[in-house]
């Protein structure tokens, strides 16, 4: 049996470009190479794209640099995406079976790259275009799981343009819905980028100004009282399942960029999340619906805020996150019965599954 050769695009022009070049190396040192043929394909934080043998280097580097030979991407159709040498089309990369997007944020899990490999007509894991831009967007998230009935905390959407015109209407209505304490986030960021917690008008208008800076459109959410932080890894296509939870309890006000990434002393992951049975089923319940109503593919981790009376509320979702071993989608389905590379087996399956289903849609018009 000939193996699968897969595509694994790493890197890209997201803040979080070094996560992505260590996402992609555990994925692949994971992929059995008795299964698969990998070929890494890395994106400098330019947008260049690199071939196979920069690619590795990067891999090794840790960061995608794009001082060597780089690649003018385009689709080829029929499984292939073509490189351009001198403003000719050339093959220059090899067809490939299946392609695994190890890319996080912009440019990477919000629906941009993933047209491209529709318009390549590549199978690829994880949620296609529609999913991931909605995945994305959080202002388009709450919307949809609003429309489904499920529990959130109060929120509503503003743009640069509500406080470059109407700055002081857009403030009070912010007062009034959803009050102080609240946190404002730039609608498509991820990493806790650009968001902060407002308890006064000044602050308030603050986080307003600074959020502005990362996207024309920002949520402004209710703060949670005293919550807890849970997440949970969900996988499937049409019949998602979901793991158990585990929990992040970081002991800061809330879990920004600082938290994440610079000062982790005495942060603790506990899988499963100290839950009663109830909970936990309920929270699974909640992911799957979430998931379902995004339209959802391969994977995706969820997460959601337990305040202190015990009421649960959907905060988000991660259509890529984080996929070293120790990442927490990882941790959770290895709680749960599933290895690292059992898992990677899986998502590859349900990106085939999905792309064999797409296949039955007719294109022509019928009769």
């Amino acid at each position: 049996m000939s193996k699968i050769r897969i595509g694994v695009v790493f890197g890209g022009r997201s803040g979080e470009h070094e996560v992505s070049v260590l996402s992609a190396r555990s994925v692949i040192n994971g992929l059995d190479p008795e299964r698969y043929e990998v070929v890494p394909l890395a994106i400098t934080r330019e947008g260049k794209w690199l071939p196979p043998a920069g690619a590795r280097a990067a891999l090794e580097a840790g960061v995608v640099h794009g001082n060597g030979s780089t690649l003018a991407v385009l689709p080829g159709g029929e499984q292939a995406l073509m490189s351009l040498k001198g403003g000719a089309a050339e093959s220059g990369l090899p067809r490939l079976d299946v392609i695994f997007p190890v890319l996080h944020g912009t440019y990477g899990e919000d629906g941009t790259i993933q047209g491209l490999f529709e318009m390549a007509g590549i199978p690829y894991v994880g949620a296609g275009v529609a999913g991931s831009a909605v995945g994305m967007d959080k202002a388009l998230m709450k919307a949809i799981w609003a429309a489904q009935g499920l529990p959130q905390l109060a929120w509503q959407v503003v743009t640069r343009a509500d406080l470059e015109l109407r700055r002081q209407q857009t403030v009070e209505s912010l007062l009034a819905k959803p009050g102080l304490p609240c946190f404002v986030k730039p609608a498509n960021l991820g990493s806790s980028v650009g968001i902060n917690r407002a308890t006064t008008r000044e602050e308030l208008e603050q986080a307003l100004d600074h959020a502005a800076e990362y996207d024309r459109k920002l949520v402004v959410e209710e703060a949670a009282r005293k919550p807890r932080e849970i997440e949970i890894s969900v996988l499937g296509n049409d019949r998602p399942e979901a793991s158990l939870p585990g929990e992040i309890a970081h002991g800061h006000e809330f879990y920004d960029y600082k938290a994440k990434y610079l000062n982790t002393g005495g942060q603790e992951t506990l899988i499963p999340a100290p839950l009663t049975p109830e909970q936990t089923a309920q929270i699974q319940k909640l992911a799957i619906e979430a998931y379902r109503a995004l339209d959802l593919n391969g994977l995706s981790r969820v997460d959601f805020f337990l305040d202190e009376t015990g009421a649960i509320f959907l905060n988000e979702v991660n259509t890529m996150p984080g996929f070293t071993p120790v990442s927490m989608y990882a941790r959770m389905w290895e709680k749960s019965g599933l290895s690292y590379g059992q898992l990677l087996n899986r998502l590859v399956d349900l990106g085939l599954e999905r792309y064999s289903d797409r296949q039955r849609n007719r294109v022509d018009r019928g009769v």
